[in-house]
């Protein structure tokens, strides 16, 4: 089926005639797709810069014509930034309420009240680029009586820092789904609306991921189990490189329930500063969601706050306390790819543990697979999602676990499985991809997805377990010849009583090795009995512990698998692993080497590292020149 909005002609040449492009601007893109029941979804477009909201039934596929004012609720312009969320019936909005863009909003909109918005002041939302909204449901089941919160995630220009250009922030703002603004003070406005800075930083190399460009919330069966993960790049672009943090929401009830407040601080030539508020907080706590503790007081809404907590809360909006990741640091850090998307699935593999799948979408169309592994992040695959190399710009996964994930771009949508079990074509493959979804069905000698067959598959897909694949290994196939700066060679010829290692060899690891990022480098040896594992650095034994596992597959042979975990590399260096037995060894290895490239981009990173510590000793001095209460 298919339907057509399309802009009247009078709304179309008062859109041209503003000074907007008739082929490009002055038409109706859609912004605004939310579901408002099983049959109806509401729809919102930009309709020549002046936008217009109506209902869609899905049965008919036809507009309900009940078109209604979409300011507020979408943006004028099609290429501003915006978010939205609907909520029990009622849409929650981040975008511009002008046609100048000029006057950015948070509201909500609903039939039964009226809208509620925020303050238009650069004090609650100074130039934001928003990115993603969401409810998280802290009023179910609370023994406080506490109410839902939606979250709003977006990238702002700093009020707190002097800066000599405009500094970008990353934040994270909240407001309570029972607000109904103040009686007096901030009438149909939020009362409960703070913001917080959300901190992705490398904090070893004094670096700061400060643009956030997408949020996924992985939510959990209690809101305090669930996981923010957002990927984030530099405003200084000549970086290259993007990052993926995550953070508990326990850690974000923490800063918005307990975290001190900022206040503007007035310096000479009339620049302000914002610095913490050392007085006395005003009762009951500004921006909180009225509680049973309120209701004790006979404050039942927000109509019903004091003027002294109302102002307070319209003069310090801002949180002092930032939220931060865990960890304190990105779990997944890329250079030269800029991730423009992300979603998280959790997923119970067949070792019966859960597991955090992330997909990061790029600008290029690619489509990155990772998985949160013993606390650190392994890249699974990387799959070229669209033809053409233009950015991914929505990601979304089905409703089915497991099962599909939708990219969107400016061209079109792209279905694609969540995973690619089929494409591993033995045991070994398919066990060290290290793919939950996927494990080894040895009756069809196959690699299969586990949610779409049976739980009958005995082979885990996630290493370092003990893992067991056909005892045909015994008399495995001869190693392939490996050319380049990596080779495999038999220290001694193969019999059947010998040591032989199996794919993938060390050459074929080092795609997943990354400069300035932890790896993981790993040998499978199949030999008789006496069979080890040695590796060398750089020609030099390794004398210290290494990670190894052994199985035995018969009563004639072993596996082992073994695990060498690399720091960062920042110089070319040579590993080799040995399958050691008596009756014959066999070796590989690979030299790992910074290129030209790698050194080009090293240097454009620490260049832009210096300038930005420079403007941030800079801006230290003028700071310890003010005194206590920020005045110089």
């Amino acid at each position: 089926s298919q339907l057509l909005w399309k802009v009247p002609e009078n709304d179309m040449s008062m859109c041209i005639l503003k000074g907007k492009s008739k082929e490009t601007d002055c038409r109706n893109y859609i912004r605004v797709l939310q579901v408002l029941d099983e049959d109806t979804l509401y729809v919102c477009g930009t309709h020549a810069f002046q936008p217009v909201c109506d209902y869609l039934s899905l049965q008919s596929f036809r507009l309900q014509d009940r078109a209604e004012d979409g300011r507020g609720k979408c943006s004028f312009d099609p290429a501003q930034s915006f978010t939205s969320v609907m909520v029990d019936g009622e849409l929650y909005s981040g975008t511009a309420y002008n046609f100048l863009g000029s006057e950015p909003i948070i509201s909500r909109s609903s039939l039964s009240q009226s809208l509620l918005r925020t303050e238009y002041s650069t004090s609650w939302l100074n130039e934001p680029s928003f990115v993603f909204a969401d409810v998280i449901r802290e009023g179910q089941n609370s023994p406080d009586g506490d109410d839902d919160k939606i979250y709003y995630f977006f990238t702002e220009v700093s009020v707190e820092y002097e800066f000599f250009g405009k500094l970008l922030i990353p934040r994270i703002a909240r407001v309570c789904k029972g607000d109904l603004g103040g009686q007096r003070t901030l009438q149909k406005k939020w009362t409960s609306f703070l913001k917080a800075k959300l901190v992705c930083s490398m904090p070893e190399l004094n670096f700061v991921f400060n643009v956030v460009h997408d949020v996924f919330i992985l939510k959990a069966p209690h809101w305090r189990d669930t996981v923010i993960y957002g990927v984030f790049t530099s405003q200084w672009g000549n970086v290259g490189l993007s990052a993926v943090c995550a953070y508990n929401m326990s850690s974000v009830h923490e800063v918005f329930t307990k975290g001190k407040y900022m206040q503007k601080a007035t310096v000479e030539q009339s620049h302000t500063k914002w610095v913490r508020f050392n007085g006395i907080t005003p009762s009951p706590r500004p921006g909180a969601c009225i509680s049973n503790l309120n209701r004790m007081q006979s404050i039942n809404s927000s109509l019903q706050l004091p003027d002294k907590t109302l102002q307070f809360v319209k003069d310090h909006p801002l949180l002092e306390d930032p939220v931060l990741p865990i960890g304190n640091g990105p779990r997944l850090v890329t250079k030269d790819i800029n991730y423009t998307q992300i979603a998280v699935q959790r997923v119970q593999a067949l070792d019966g543990n859960i597991h955090h799948v992330i997909f990061t979408g790029t600008d290029k169309g690619l489509l990155h697979k990772s998985l949160v592994l013993e606390g650190e992040v392994h890249t699974v695959e990387e799959i070229q999602l669209l033809k053409n190399t233009e950015p991914i710009k929505t990601l979304l996964l089905s409703s089915q676990v497991a099962r599909f994930l939708y990219a969107g771009s400016d061209s079109g949508v792209v279905q694609s499985p969540t995973a690619f079990c089929e494409k591993y074509p033995s045991c070994v493959d398919c066990v060290l991809a290290r793919d939950p979804y996927c494990a080894w069905d040895p009756r069809s000698a196959s690699c299969l997805n586990i949610f779409q067959h049976d739980h009958t598959l005995v082979f885990v897909s996630l290493p370092p377990f003990p893992v067991s694949c056909s005892a045909s290994w015994a008399v495995p196939p001869s190693p392939p010849s490996l050319p380049g700066s990596s080779s495999s060679s038999s220290s001694s010829s193969w019999s059947l009583a010998g040591a032989r290692l199996i794919p993938p060899l060390l050459r074929e690891q080092s795609w997943s090795v990354h400069p300035h990022q932890a790896f993981l480098l790993f040998c499978l040896a199949l030999g008789p009995r006496d069979v080890s594992v040695e590796w060398h650095i750089n020609g030099q034994k390794l004398e210290t512990p290494v990670t190894e596992y052994r199985h035995v597959v018969s009563h004639d042979a072993v596996l082992v698998s073994s695990w060498l975990r690399e720091e960062a590399l920042n110089k070319g260096v040579q590993y080799e692993c040995t399958a050691v037995s008596a009756a014959g060894s066999h070796a590989s290895r690979v030299e790992l080497r910074l290129d030209s490239r790698g050194k080009l981009w090293h240097a454009r990173w620490r260049t832009a590292l210096t300038d930005h510590n420079t403007l941030l000793q800079q801006w230290k001095k003028a700071w310890e020149s003010c005194d206590g209460q920020g005045v110089l």
